[in-house]
C-alpha cells in the first residue's frame, strides 16, 4: 500500500496538531506534503530527518514567520501536491491540508482538528485583531474569507472519511460541511508522567500566551485572590498584558523546558484552565501526573474531565467564575489515581489502536488491499 500525508504547516514539532501527526507517522511511514517548514523550528524533534516537500509558499518572503500572511494562497497551494501514485492519502488538518485532490481509486482519510477557524466561526475575531474590521483593506480581508468559506466548505466533499479529535469538532465538522465524523481522541503521552499524591501549595497553568486561552483571565482571577499561589509557564504575544496583571502572587516561569513543566504539573495542587480548545492535550497531562483540573465547561474539555471526580468545570469564561471555582475546589477532595486512570484512556496505544483500525476498515470497504 502506497500511502503519504498531508499537514498544514510544520513550523514547530512540538505542537498538539504535530504530535498528532507524529502518531500518524509511526503508524503509517509516509512523504509528508505541508504548505510551509522551518528546518530551525523542527530542529531536534521527530521530523526534523524525515522526507517533507514543502508547497511553493516556501520560497515566498520570509515565509516561515509569516506563513500565515499567504492564506489567499493555500488552497492553490495545497491543490497541486501531485497525490496520484499513492493508494491512501491521510491530511492532518486543522486549515486546508483537507483540500487535496485524489482520484477515485484513492482514499482520502481526514484526521480533523478543526475546520478552518479563520473561515467559519473565528472570523470576526480574526479581523478585529488583524485591524481588518473597517475600511478598504477591511473590505478585502472580508472578501478573501468569504472566498476561503466557499472552498473550504466544497473541498470537504473531497474527503473520503472525516475523523475528529472530540465529539465537539465532530458538531463543527456536521455544521460547516454537513459531514459525519468517527471520533478518535488525540494521542497524549500519559507514560511520560507520574502518578504524584503529594502535592505543594500552589495551581498552575501552562500554555502558549495567546489571546483564545485566556491566561489573562486566569491571572486576574489570581490577582484577586492574594492568599493563593499560581505559576504561570509559557510566553508568546501576550506576555506584557499578563505581566502587568499579576500579582506578587503570581510567578510568570516565561517558556520552560519540558522536564521543567512537567516537574511543576506533578507537584501542583491544580491545573487551571480557560481555553475553549478543540481538544485538550494540557488538562490530559495534568491528570496524567495525579493533578486535579479546574477547566471552563466547553469544547474538548468537557469529553476528558470528570467533574466532581478528576476536576472542576466552571460555566462562564470569566475572572469571577475562576474565582468561584477556585473556592469550590478547595472544598473538594480528589484523588490523584482516579486522575491518572481518566488520562490513561487517551494514551498513545488506544490512540494507535482506533487509528490502525478505522485506517484498514476504510481500505477494505474501498477495495484496496492492504499488506
Amino acid at each position: 500500500m502506497r500511502s503519504a500525508i498531508v499537514h498544514d504547516w510544520l513550523i514547530s514539532g512540538i505542537g498538539g496538531g504535530e504530535k498528532v501527526l507524529e502518531a500518524i507517522h509511526r503508524l503509517f511511514p509516509s512523504k509528508i506534503h505541508t504548505l510551509v517548514k522551518s528546518a530551525k523550528g523542527l530542529k531536534g524533534t521527530y521530523f526534523e530527518h524525515l522526507e517533507i516537500d514543502a508547497s511553493f509558499i516556501q520560497k515566498f518572503p520570509r515565509a516561515e514567520k509569516h506563513y500565515q500572511s499567504y492564506l489567499p494562497f493555500f488552497p492553490l497551494a495545497i491543490e497541486r501536491f501531485d497525490f496520484t501514485s499513492y493508494d491512501l492519502v491521510i491530511s492532518s488538518s486543522h486549515c486546508a491540508a483537507k483540500g487535496v485532490i485524489t482520484g477515485p481509486d484513492q482514499v482520502h482519510i481526514c484526521y480533523c482538528h478543526t475546520p478552518m477557524r479563520y473561515a467559519w466561526d473565528l472570523t470576526h475575531e480574526y479581523l478585529r485583531q488583524s485591524k481588518l474590521d473597517r475600511g478598504v483593506r477591511g473590505l478585502l480581508a472580508k472578501l478573501i474569507l468569504h472566498y476561503l468559506r466557499g472552498w473550504d466548505a466544497h473541498s470537504a466533499h473531497r474527503v473520503d472519511h472525516f475523523i475528529a479529535n472530540s465529539r465537539y469538532i465532530a458538531k463543527r465538522i456536521q455544521k460547516c460541511y454537513g459531514r459525519q465524523a468517527e471520533v478518535i481522541y488525540p494521542p497524549v503521552n500519559v507514560h511520560l508522567f507520574e502518578e504524584q499524591h503529594k502535592k505543594d501549595n500552589y495551581y498552575l497553568t501552562a500554555s502558549r500566551l495567546v489571546p483564545y486561552k485566556r491566561i489573562d483571565l486566569i491571572v486576574e482571577a489570581f490577582a484577586r485572590m492574594p492568599e493563593k499561589q499560581l505559576v504561570v509557564i509559557g510566553d508568546g504575544p501576550e506576555w506584557q498584558k499578563i505581566k502587568n496583571k499579576a500579582g506578587k502572587n503570581i510567578e510568570l516561569l516565561g517558556f520552560q523546558p519540558e522536564h521543567v513543566l512537567k516537574q511543576h504539573l506533578h507537584k501542583a495542587k491544580g491545573f487551571v484552565f480557560a481555553a475553549v480548545e478543540d481538544f485538550g492535550i494540557a488538562p490530559v497531562e495534568a491528570m496524567a501526573a495525579g493533578t486535579p483540573v479546574i477547566a471552563l465547561d466547553k469544547g474538548g474539555v468537557k469529553e476528558t474531565v470528570v467533574h466532581g471526580q478528576t476536576g472542576l468545570l466552571y460555566p462562564e469564561q470569566s475572572a469571577s467564575s475562576i474565582i468561584h471555582a477556585v473556592q469550590a475546589f478547595e472544598t473538594m477532595e480528589f484523588d490523584a489515581h482516579t486522575c491518572r486512570k481518566r488520562a490513561e484512556e487517551f494514551s498513545v496505544s488506544h490512540f494507535n489502536e482506533k487509528f490502525r483500525r478505522s485506517i484498514l476498515h476504510s481500505m477494505s470497504r474501498s477495495g484496496i488491499s492492504v499488506t
